[in-house]
């Protein structure tokens, strides 16, 4: 497994927003100079709920792109890449429906939850049942050690690990694993096959975890073995077949609700947005048109921030100084509800101008964002390649 590997990735559905900046990219700007990362535009999902829709998919993604790299992600540091310029991903996504239980796609909670929250959409497709299968084979594709979740989408990385015990389970037990698993252990060295035998048994013997530890790390080290019989290896010291697919865990993120303009979080769904690419007058216009506290009819009328949305886009923007202006003002009727408004105005400007500035750059350059993609998609495939090496091999269909 690759521990240092994250991935993660975004349907070009639309316009990015602040809900997007603070919840997602934030959070990838953190991950990309800490973990070896896979950011990619899952172009593919965008059909999993707007099938019939006439959405410009070329032009969101190229603009999804363009406002990631706005946003500081760098292809230098991190693989940008596009879903459908992988195909592999496809490939997977098959193969492993062939093996999995239709009952744990069923169970997965964003399926009737989608279902309740998208009436107006026809979801009863195979495509929308599949895409968390589809979402496992994203991940298991590139080996990836960690997956950035919020909390209501771990139940998705659980589905992923049991995808791939359950292949793993099924194909990973050759009929000559222990043969070449010795033969493998052969090519270490006298000194380090030593090693890792003693490593094996005290941890199937006594169930020393340490001793597993040691021995995994062992095995990362080895430069003398292929990467099949590393995955073997891998096995071999648990017990177990040949670990075609790894299990990913979670990497839980700091919980980021950003407040839309009417107090509920910021989505497309809800139309109360602030896009990343808002001139300085639809900002302008959306806030100040932002409803209050209903008790502050009059300026003389005291309010209570609590029930204003507003108050929610100050505890993100502004400072305690700031924070305990707006409730005395708010609280004694000290100023009006325009004058409160103006701080979140100016921080939010001040926020997106340097992004947008950047966005107008790679904007006048389609060329160099094409590039990347090109790019960052043919290094994310010769890693799915290597993949789908092992799994065609471990099925049986390498003729």
């Amino acid at each position: 497994m690759q521990e240092n590997r994250v991935l993660s990735g975004m349907r070009p559905t639309g316009r990015l927003h602040l809900g997007h900046y603070h919840g997602v990219l934030k959070n990838w700007l953190d991950l990309q100079n800490e973990y070896d990362s896979y950011f990619f535009v899952a172009d593919w999902h965008a059909f999993t709920t707007h099938y019939a829709d006439r959405i410009d998919l070329e032009a969101n993604v190229m603009e999804m792109v363009v406002d990631w790299l706005a946003a500081g992600i760098n292809p230098n540091t991190s693989t940008i890449f596009v879903q459908s310029k992988v195909p592999e991903h496809a490939e997977l996504h098959l193969l492993l429906s062939m093996s999995t239980p239709l009952s744990w796609l069923e169970r997965v909670p964003s399926y009737k939850d989608q279902q309740l929250k998208l009436k107006e959409k026809d979801l009863s497709t195979y495509g929308f049942l599949g895409y968390p299968l589809l979402q496992s084979a994203d991940i298991l594709i590139y080996k990836a050690g960690l997956v950035p979740v919020g909390e209501d989408q771990v139940a998705h990385v659980e589905l992923t690990r049991e995808v791939a015990r359950r292949f793993n389970h099924i194909y990973g037990r050759e009929a000559d694993f222990e043969e070449k698993a010795e033969t493998a252990i052969g090519k270490m060295g006298k000194k380090q096959a030593k090693l890792f035998c003693s490593l094996r048994k005290a941890y199937q013997e006594k169930g020393d975890g340490e001793a597993l530890v040691k021995a995994q790390a062992l095995l990362k080290e080895q430069q003398n073995i292929t990467l099949g019989d590393h995955e073997r290896l891998l096995g071999y010291i648990e017990g177990v077949g040949r670990i075609v697919l790894n299990e990913p865990e979670s990497l839980l993120t700091k919980a980021s609700k950003m407040p839309g303009l009417d107090g509920q979080k910021m989505s497309k769904s809800y139309g109360n947005t602030i896009s990343l690419r808002d001139t300085s007058d639809e900002i302008d216009k959306k806030i100040k048109r932002m409803p209050t506290d209903p008790a502050r009819v009059k300026l003389t009328d005291s309010g209570n921030p609590e029930k204003c949305p507003v108050w929610q886009l100050h505890k993100v923007y502004s400072d305690e100084q700031t924070q305990d202006w707006v409730v005395d003002g708010c609280t004694k009727a000290k100023m009006g509800c325009v004058e409160c408004k103006q701080p979140v105005i100016d921080a939010i400007k001040d926020e997106l101008m340097p992004m947008q500035e950047r966005i107008e750059k790679y904007q006048s350059d389609p060329e160099l964002i094409k590039q990347i993609i090109f790019e960052g998609s043919e290094k994310a495939r010769s890693v799915a390649k290597e993949t789908m090496a092992e799994v065609r091999e471990v099925m049986g269909i390498t003729y």
